[in-house]
């Protein structure tokens, strides 16, 4: 099974790679994800060149059930987001 990479193996990444102290690599990957968050609720997309699109979309109201008691019920509608990849990075994924 793959391992997951976490906010803090990024950390670890920048820091071995770097001369950053591990505060410093801290700070830089926050800010980073700070600045996708707000773009994305700003602008409901983020696009990375050469990375992909993360994209906000809006899933209706649909009807679901309570697999304990059978019970049908109505799910709100909800916003998720959606990642697709650059075609450059497919490409590199998919030789």
């Amino acid at each position: 099974m793959q391992k997951t990479l976490t906010k803090a193996d990024l950390v670890e990444a920048i820091y071995e790679k770097t001369e950053k102290s591990r505060i410093d690599a801290r700070q830089v990957v926050d800010k980073l994800l700070n600045t996708m968050k707000a773009a994305i609720k700003k602008d409901r997309y983020l696009l990375i060149s050469g990375f992909g699109k993360f994209e906000c979309c809006e899933k209706a109201s649909r009807k679901g059930r309570n697999p304990h008691t059978e019970q049908s019920m109505t799910l709100p509608s909800r916003t998720v987001l959606v990642f697709r990849l650059s075609r450059k990075f497919r490409s590199e994924l998919n030789p």
